[in-house]
C-alpha cells in the first residue's frame, strides 16, 4: 500500500510540475517584420495647404488672392507630391425671410464639383470671386496625390473658412 501511495504522490507531483512550467513561461509572440516607411505604419504624414493656408478662417479678401492658386501637398520632409484629382464643395449660406414668424433666417446651399489637377477651374475661380460672402466655407476632399510612379495617396482634406 505504501508503494502505490508513492507512485501515486510521484506521478501528482510530476503532473503539477509540468503544468506549471507550462504556464508560468509564456512564450513570446512572433513580431511581425516592420516594412519600409509607409501610410499603414504612421509614419508616412501629409498636410496640404492652399496658397500658403492650412485649413483655417480666412479673411475674405486673402480668399479672393488665392482662388486661383494651386493645392500643395507636402510630406513630413518637406517633399512635394503632385495632386492628382480633389472634390470641391462650396457651402453657402442665404438668407430668406421666414412667413410665419417674419424673421430673417438663413438656409445652407452646397454645390461641388471634382476635378483633375491641382487648381479649380477658372470658371469656378471666377464666380467665387463675384459671390463669396463671410461665413461661407470652401472644402477640398478626397485629395489624391502620386507618391511614386504606380502609387497614389489620399491626402487630408482642407476646409476653408471665410471671415
Amino acid at each position: 500500500m505504501m508503494k502505490q501511495l508513492l507512485i501515486t504522490l510521484a506521478l501528482f507531483t510530476g503532473i503539477s510540475a509540468i503544468s506549471v512550467a507550462q504556464t508560468s513561461k509564456p512564450k513570446p509572440a512572433a513580431k511581425p517584420a516592420k516594412p519600409a516607411a509607409s501610410a499603414a505604419d504612421g509614419k508616412l504624414r501629409f498636410r496640404t495647404t492652399w496658397g500658403i493656408y492650412l485649413s483655417d478662417s480666412i479673411p475674405r479678401p486673402e480668399v479672393l488672392k488665392i482662388l486661383d492658386s494651386a493645392l500643395v501637398v507636402r510630406d513630413q520632409k518637406n517633399n512635394k507630391f503632385p495632386v492628382v484629382s480633389f472634390d470641391f464643395i462650396y457651402v453657402a449660406k442665404e438668407a430668406y425671410m421666414n412667413d410665419t414668424t417674419s424673421q430673417v433666417g438663413f438656409y445652407t446651399e452646397t454645390t461641388g464639383d471634382s476635378f483633375k489637377g491641382e487648381r479649380l477651374s477658372p470658371l469656378w475661380s471666377q464666380r467665387l470671386k463675384e459671390t463669396i460672402q463671410k461665413g461661407e466655407s470652401l472644402i477640398f476632399s478626397n485629395i489624391v496625390i502620386r507618391y511614386t510612379e504606380d502609387k497614389f495617396y489620399r491626402v487630408p482634406e482642407l476646409r476653408v473658412t471665410v471671415r
